[in-house]
């Protein structure tokens, strides 16, 4: 894997973990909603369990392709100081 595409993978992972963090956020602000608009006794705290479950996930791989990322621009600039 060459270190252009290792950094675009990398700034895609961002991307996609970001993305998830916005959209679980998005659920749990909707849960309290949803849940007084329900009929139902459900407790709001089951209802945002899975999403905060995904957030940490999505935080996870946000800051495993900023490693990527990280790595990515040190070889660059090793590669570029080599060639200097």
């Amino acid at each position: 894997m060459s270190s252009i595409s290792a950094l675009n993978s990398g700034l895609q992972g961002i991307h996609n973990g970001l993305n998830g963090i916005k959209k679980n956020a998005n659920d749990i602000a909707n849960a309290g909603t949803q849940a007084s608009s329900n009929t139902e006794q459900s407790s709001s705290s089951s209802d945002i369990t899975e999403p905060l479950i995904y957030m940490k996930l999505n935080k996870l791989q946000a800051q495993a392709s900023a490693k990527v990322v990280q790595t990515s621009a040190d070889m660059i600039g090793t590669l570029i100081d080599m060639k200097a």
